[in-house]
């Protein structure tokens, strides 16, 4: 199940949970930005021929020069790329804010797991990699190896101003699935992680349990 949506700056975040996926993207309205990448004839000497009563000397023809070798092309530089590797940011209060919304629902909260941080943390430098375009791939069947219950989930999300825990956690909220997550009473444990990709955005992952 898909669910697309408009929020505010450029971000999106998915949702998973076992069995669920849900994906909700938000673009800051402008205008599109557009690109377009968008070179003569024969010369022919005149001059005085002959006299024309002159009978021209014969000339034997001019023997054919062989054409030198062409150069061999310059080998080019090999390209050295330089990747930055994303910073991880150890002082997210994401988890407090979820326990917030969890007791104002009449939830208990969860409590931190450090297996689940390991996790939220790989997740989270994983989708920093991704760009805009960032996905799931096995977080809460890797939440489950850290036996703490039998139901997982995940959360992930990247905003483009950076990193931002009360816009993250309002903009879960405002998330059907997001929200399914942070007030679901099977979830026990909780771990966030935010990344601060070499574009400047921040990602992040947060892990149920």
């Amino acid at each position: 199940m898909r669910i697309l949506s408009w929020f505010g700056a450029f971000v999106i975040f998915a949702a998973v949970a076992v069995g669920t996926t849900a994906v909700v993207r938000s673009h800051q309205h402008s205008g599109p930005a557009l690109t377009a990448a968008v070179a003569a004839g024969p010369v022919v000497p005149t001059g005085t021929g002959a006299p024309p009563h002159s009978l021209p000397r014969p000339t034997s023809a001019p023997k054919p020069r062989r054409a030198p070798a062409p150069a061999p092309a310059p080998k080019a530089a090999p390209v050295t790329r330089t990747v930055v590797a994303p910073s991880i940011v150890v002082g997210s209060y994401q988890q407090t804010l979820i326990n917030k919304d969890r007791v104002a629902h009449g939830l208990r909260p969860l409590s931190w797991s450090s297996c689940l941080a390991t996790i939220a943390r790989s997740n989270a430098v994983r989708i920093s990699y991704q760009g805009q375009n960032i996905s799931h791939t096995n977080g809460p069947t890797r939440d489950l190896g850290c036996h703490l219950g039998y139901h997982a989930g995940e959360n992930i999300g990247w905003y483009s101003a950076g990193i931002n825990d009360t816009w993250a956690n309002n903009a879960f909220m405002a998330s059907p699935d997001h929200r399914a997550n942070i007030l679901s009473p099977y979830y026990h444990y909780v771990a966030t992680s935010w990344v601060k990709g070499a574009n400047g955005y921040g990602y992040i992952a947060v892990e149920f349990s």
